[in-house]
């Protein structure tokens, strides 16, 4: 599936023609299982790094500061549709923003309890929030214990590397009072709701240092993010040019410390992905791996969006020009930058395909592969990167199978999957090799 470059005024690939030609060929759309709404699209601090407020795309200044209640209904019948439709009995549901606690706290709970009331109670919906942590009080926390609604923070480790970026439109910094919900959310009878720690990695920061920071909230899981780039915009410290791998470096080190503990301190959401996936297994998010991605965005006037990240491409690239008013979650499956996403191998460019590595990056987050002349399709930008990473990881894994299949009384390292889940020592060195040959 080789692109020729575009040509003048032309959109960037995918197109809609690309989605009827795999329709003819017999694909048929993965059902949504993954919401996002955006129920207030402001916010409370003003980080440097943010893709929402920072970046190509200033479409949020139009659209509605909270979601109306109008809108809230209209977004639920239409998740209840859709999962009724596909026969699903499970679905997740993030209320996010901006800030989603800046739409208070009558809102977050009619929001919850029009969800719920719409798919029934046939439905399992899990209900979680994306906050930056300065609004969490006890009040707060007790209200999403009422309404079960779990809570992921972003933060970026301690006061100083924290600081850097997550600042108020003032300029003074979040961490104190992050640190102080943190603490509280991480104790009881709250710590039920802590679902993960969300932090952007830093190249200036200390990665085991970062790492130890965050783990001292005792979070269940941690998800450091590649800052968002792309061709045309690399990310800071980034060779493009592949020949120094600095991403690759800080993830390692981090790896070592994690993966070499001697008890399981916490999960690593992209270290985990990873070597599930070199050991055949499936990754829980989009971050790599080729699993078609499956969740959708509703922004607070109701419209259907892709992801907020691609608004770093250009202005415009999360748009589809569907909404809740007017269109279903399926219309939203068949267009273009969702179908796309959802094709496997198909949905990568030829150089990809050609790599043997490929479905384990899976090319990449979606958003760092753009270039202006291409589209989306290319490799992503941090491509050297992710190789020297996926590389050490499978060697280091690859070590540890060994030695258990040659030795059962040997200890497995405390972040390696039991013997009992990896079918069989020799079967997974099998897909280690397969993997990443």
């Amino acid at each position: 599936m080789s692109r020729p470059p575009l040509r003048h005024a032309e959109p960037p690939w995918p197109r809609a023609a690309d989605v009827v030609a795999r329709e003819t060929a017999g694909w048929v759309p993965y059902p949504i299982h993954s919401f996002v709404l955006k129920v207030h699209s402001r916010c409370d601090l003003a980080c440097d790094y943010c893709y929402m407020y920072r970046s190509h795309d200033q479409s949020w200044r139009a659209q509605p500061r909270t979601m109306a209640p109008a809108t809230v209904e209209r977004t639920a019948q239409r998740i209840a549709e859709h999962l009724s439709a596909h026969g699903l009995h499970e679905a997740g549901v993030v209320l996010h923003g901006g800030e989603p606690l800046l739409a208070g706290d009558a809102a977050l709970a009619r929001t919850a309890s029009t969800l719920r009331a719409a798919v029934g109670d046939g439905v399992r919906l899990r209900l979680s929030l994306q906050t930056n942590g300065v609004r969490l009080t006890e009040q707060r926390l007790d209200l999403c214990g009422e309404l079960g609604i779990r809570i992921g923070v972003s933060t970026d480790g301690g006061r100083a590397a924290h600081d850097r970026h997550r600042r108020g439109a003032d300029g003074r910094g979040s961490h104190a009072r992050v640190d102080a919900a943190l603490r509280l959310l991480a104790s009881e009878p709250y710590r039920p709701l802590f679902a993960a720690l969300l932090c952007t990695i830093d190249l200036r920061n200390d990665p085991v240092r970062t790492y130890e920071e965050l783990l001292s909230h005792r979070p269940p899981t941690v998800d450091f993010l590649l800052p968002l780039g792309n061709w045309h915009t690399p990310p800071p410290g980034l060779d493009p040019g592949g020949r120094r791998t600095p991403y690759a470096d800080w993830l390692w080190a981090v790896f070592e410390r994690w993966y070499g503990a001697a008890v399981r301190e916490t999960g690593v959401r992209l270290l985990d992905d990873l070597m599930a996936l070199l050991l055949g297994a499936e990754p829980r998010t989009e971050a790599l791996g080729l699993s078609p991605v499956r969740y959708a965005v509703v922004e607070t006037d109701g419209s259907l969006a892709q992801d907020d990240s691609l608004r770093t491409a250009y202005a415009g690239a999360a748009r589809t020009g569907l909404d809740v008013g007017r269109h279903s979650f399926d219309a939203l499956l068949r267009h273009p930058g969702v179908a796309a996403r959802q094709w496997g191998a198909d949905g990568l460019c030829a150089e990809c395909r050609a790599c043997p590595l490929h479905r384990v990056c899976g090319g990449g987050h979606y958003a760092n592969r753009y270039r202006h002349d291409t589209g989306f399709a290319n490799p992503s930008v941090y491509c050297a990167d992710l190789a020297a990473l996926i590389g050490r990881v499978r060697g280091r894994l690859a070590e540890d199978v060994t030695r258990l299949a040659t030795s059962p009384s040997a200890r497995p390292a405390a972040s390696l999957p039991p013997s009992s889940s990896l079918s069989s020592s020799s079967s997974s060195s099998s897909s280690l090799s397969s993997e990443v040959a």
